[in-house]
């Protein structure tokens, strides 16, 4: 097959037989057709999947778009990886953990660039650095600042297959930072992003967004789509289909993230932004219901109303870089001030050593419950419509079901129950707002 080459101003590239479309390119240097995807570690987990992922990426390198894979670790990879750690410190975290993690990563990126060049595609495997990830903040929870895509650019304009690894970037010492659970969905939406492609696929071990968790509900269906802003409050909720922090990234950029299983074929979900078509009061409030095990309740009491205390606590949790949620100040009464949050359990024990050293200050103390679990109906205007919060506390109370520590917002409205009644109070919900058939919410009852 004879190439002709075109000479242009900036490049040289060849000119495509006509049965395979030509690459386009942007006045800016941008591809105009680009696919971004990324494959989970369960994707990857052995050595025929991995060869099957390869035929489909090669299967899009061949009609003739480009396509950036960013990927996970293989499998366990990553907790063996920190099993493997703790044998030799139990507490071991920053630098030189980042450094053992990322390997995962960077193996996968590698195994598929393998056989890639095995069925004689071009392709590149890319750390998070080599892709221009540029990361801040502590190790172990590092947050993207910029994405440098020169030499990804230069790769796709030379007609190869990218394959960066994810959940990893630089520091401006050049160290390598992972970017915390989710990380290689953030690296993925950062990377469409930064190409302007509006749309990013990621490829996992599910059908799509479900209106709960299946391992819980088995009867929660998949929702065709789903408002960005809804996924975001789902992921911080608890779910786990896709980071919150990667969301938030879609929304601020417009890009459309499309769920998809990796190996069974089915329409997926399409999260993306709203258009502004609906009318608030036309739209269904309760879309969802997400569960989160992973959490504890933290209540920090000082003797004596210091309201400083509480900007201390604040103040460290933001530079431990610990997400908290469900907050509470209390104004001062007989037993002092107290702030309580809920906080997620891998973040407890460091969490929980620092609020008591602090509290012993003022005289105060440090309580932990971690026998609760955090459950939230997710969905639209929910503060505007008080009777769904009602709806849910009279739902669970006639189940018998406990709920305290209630916060509530236009997309969200959570509460703590006891940790042996989430999955039952799953179903409860489920059944209470019809998320459970083809059908739209249940009727609002009237209070």
């Amino acid at each position: 097959m004879s190439i002709q080459l075109v000479q242009t101003r900036e490049w040289t590239r060849p000119v495509l037989p006509k049965e395979k479309p030509m690459k386009m390119w942007s006045n800016d240097g941008f591809p105009t057709d680009v696919v971004v995807r990324k494959y989970g570690g369960s994707s990857l987990a052995t050595t025929e999947k991995i060869r099957a992922v390869a035929e489909r990426v090669g299967s899009v390198h061949r009609s003739g778009q480009s396509i950036v894979v960013v990927v996970s670790a293989q499998g366990e990879t990553t907790n063996n990886l920190l099993r493997l750690a703790a044998e030799f410190s139990p507490a071991l975290s920053g630098r030189e953990l980042d450094q053992l993690l990322a390997t995962g990563e960077m193996s996968s990126a590698a195994l598929l660039a393998i056989a890639l060049q095995s069925q004689g595609i071009p392709a590149a495997a890319l750390t998070g650095p080599q892709s221009g990830i540029l990361a801040t903040g502590p190790h172990g929870a590092g947050i993207i600042i910029a994405v440098d895509t020169k030499r990804l650019v230069r790769l796709l304009r030379t007609g190869h297959v990218v394959v960066v690894a994810g959940f990893q970037g630089m520091t401006a010492d050049g160290d390598v930072i992972t970017l915390g659970r989710g990380g290689s969905d953030i690296t993925a939406v950062a990377i469409a992003a930064e190409l302007r492609t509006g749309r990013c696929e990621i490829y996992t071990d599910v059908h799509g967004v479900y209106t709960a968790d299946p391992r819980v509900a088995p009867s929660a269906r998949v929702m065709p789509e789903v408002n960005v802003d809804v996924m975001t409050e789902m992921s911080f909720a608890g779910a786990k289909v896709v980071h919150s922090r990667a969301a938030e990234l879609a929304a601020l950029y417009g890009v459309d993230i499309h769920i998809k299983h990796f190996s069974i074929k089915s329409p997926g979900t399409i999260i993306r932004g709203g258009d502004g078509g609906e009318m608030l009061e036309s739209i269904v409030a309760v879309v969802a219901v997400v569960h989160d095990l992973d959490v504890a309740r933290v209540t920090v009491r000082f003797r004596g109303i210091n309201g400083d205390s509480a900007t201390d606590v604040f103040r460290f949790l933001a530079e431990k870089s610990v997400a908290v949620d469900m907050a509470t100040l209390s104004d001062g009464t007989e037993n002092g001030f107290s702030v309580g949050m809920t906080v997620r359990r891998n973040e407890l024990r460091p969490v929980r050593r620092s609020l008591e050293a602090m509290a012993e200050r003022w005289s105060g103390t440090v309580e932990v419950n971690d026998a609760v679990g955090k459950l939230s109906m997710v969905g639209t205007g929910l503060l505007s419509r008080p009777e769904y919060a009602a709806r849910m506390l009279t739902a669970l109370k006639q189940a018998a079901i406990p709920a305290s520590s209630m916060a509530a917002s236009q997309s969200r409205i959570s509460v703590t129950v006891p940790a042996s009644e989430v999955v039952r109070a799953v179903g409860v919900l489920q059944s209470e707002f019809g998320l459970d058939s083809a059908n739209r919410a249940a009727p609002i009852h009237q209070f």
